[in-house]
């Protein structure tokens, strides 16, 4: 090879190298989700989705973090433990920096030990169960409450209202048998029990056989612990079969989607929630995503505003992660959190709790179709 073509050979490497390293330096965060973006969850996943992407899009709006935009690559688990884990493991070799915002209970303990193994943070998992709470898990950060303290929350408010005979009706996964651990422990606040409590399949609910046993006891509220499709499902059954009970359920099912599923019978559910009301503006948080969504068309529900709330956690951990977060660098900055303002309400974190907030309130759909407290 000749002087000038070593030359320029070396020239050409030398241009090469410094173009990865400048792509390198300024590569977009890739997030990962999977979750039921089909399926008996779609709807409030699909809100959930959006809340986050108005954060995200507002942090890429505004040049990134050092630069680096934030990519949120979200996969279908049609709501199936086994293939949310196959999700998880494919986002993962694909180097995601966390994964983001999954949906379920069962769904998440599949992926668990994944977190273990890769090393990789779970941000925001949409579910309460307390089995993501304690014991803490070094690669897994909630933000949501707790389904037991918002069941218990619930069974509380309806014996303040005078309802003494209280039907409970759970899915027979992981999911139900931990919320409804909040339920007996409202009720034995209260001293009562419940008067039913019947169990239904989560991949094929079927309430034909399970609602006379409850009508034949006369309950005068029924919680549903259960998700999207099938709670609607078995509240339809409920009204068809002639009862007046009080309907509840939890803030897995705090979506527009939900409420329209529901059509005729929404009005008066009660539904639990874990974050502020979305349209008290006195809150900086609602008024900052209440501002965000409507300069993007987008409608605000309780669900939006959870996927904008972790949204905003994550983006916080990465910025304090350093000027290249790793996957470690992002844990253990959030771990040392300490108390995070989002905007009037704290996310807490530390090396014994991975817990993030403790809000819990009540709403209730009106005639409008829309969720009032």
């Amino acid at each position: 090879m000749t002087t000038s073509l070593r030359q320029l050979a070396n020239r050409l490497l030398l241009a090469a190298t410094a173009t990865a390293l400048a792509s390198t330096a300024h590569a977009d965060f890739t997030i990962g989700q999977t979750a039921g973006h089909t399926g008996q969850v779609a709807a409030s996943v699909g809100e959930a989705t959006k809340g986050a992407k108005l954060y995200f899009d507002i942090v890429n709006a505004g040049g990134g973090i050092n630069g680096q935009k934030i990519n949120l690559v979200s996969l279908d688990d049609k709501f199936d433990p086994k293939i949310a884990a196959a999700n998880a493991k494919q986002l993962i070799d694909q180097g995601v920096i966390s994964l983001f915002l999954n949906r379920g209970t069962p769904h998440t303990q599949a992926i668990m030990p994944l977190l273990t193994e890769h090393k990789v943070p779970l941000v925001g998992p949409s579910t309460g169960a307390m089995v993501l709470h304690k014991p803490v898990h070094p690669w897994l950060f909630n933000v949501r409450a707790t389904y037991q303290r918002e069941a218990e929350r619930a069974i509380e408010h309806l014996s303040l209202i005078g309802m003494e005979r209280i039907a409970i009706v759970q899915v027979d996964d992981s999911f139900g048998d931990d919320a409804v651990q909040g339920a007996m422990a409202g009720l034995t606040k209260t001293n009562k029990k419940p008067i039913a409590h019947e169990k239904y399949d989560r991949a094929k609910p079927d309430f034909a056989p399970i609602v006379p046993k409850l009508l034949e006891k006369q309950p005068q509220a029924v919680m549903f612990i259960g998700s999207g499709t099938a709670v609607v499902a078995g509240m339809k059954a409920v009204r068809a079969a002639g009862s007046t009970a009080q309907l509840v359920t939890l803030s897995n099912n705090a979506s527009m989607g939900f409420i329209k599923d529901l059509g005729d019978i929404a009005y008066g559910v009660i539904v639990s929630q874990v974050f502020p009301y979305e349209r008290s503006i006195a809150k900086p948080i609602i008024k900052e995503i209440s501002e965000a969504a409507q300069k993007a068309g987008v409608d605000l529900t309780p669900t939006v505003v959870e996927g904008y709330v972790s949204a905003k956690v994550l983006v916080e951990g990465l910025k304090r992660a350093g000027k290249t977060p790793t996957r470690q660098s992002l844990r253990d900055a959030l771990e040392g959190m300490g108390r995070f303002d989002v905007g009037g309400i704290e996310v807490g974190y530390g090396p014994k709790d991975h817990s993030g907030l403790d809000y819990v309130d009540l709403a209730i759909i009106d005639q409008n179709g829309k969720f009032r407290r």
